[in-house]
């Protein structure tokens, strides 16, 4: 069984994945959160080494900058997080089929 990263060092590695595979710079990605230009890359660089952690809006902002949900910046389990964002490109039809069938197997 992989070992569980720590919720910051969580946050910190899926922040990094989500922001580069959105080709942001951090500076890009602070100023898109609401972070004033001056201090939005070094802001961003201490959220991604951990030395920081953002509050609860502040994540909030990032996941919408990003396009993630912000429960896909928690996730230390890959499997789930690739699923968070699976489910959250699907339609809400789409998500409610899958919900219902995952419910249907974790009653069997």
């Amino acid at each position: 069984m992989p070992q569980k990263l720590n919720s910051l060092a969580v946050l910190s590695k899926r922040l990094k994945e989500a922001r580069e595979r959105k080709g942001l710079s951090q500076k890009q990605l602070g100023i898109a959160t609401g972070l004033d230009q001056f201090v939005a890359s070094t802001r961003i660089n201490r959220y991604e080494r951990g030395v920081h952690r953002p509050d609860p809006m502040t994540v909030q902002r990032m996941a919408d900058a990003l396009g993630v949900p912000a429960a896909y910046l928690f996730a230390s389990d890959e499997r789930l997080a690739r699923m968070i964002l699976a489910f959250d490109a699907l339609t809400a039809k789409a998500q409610e089929r899958v919900v219902s069938e995952l419910e249907r197997e974790v009653c069997r």
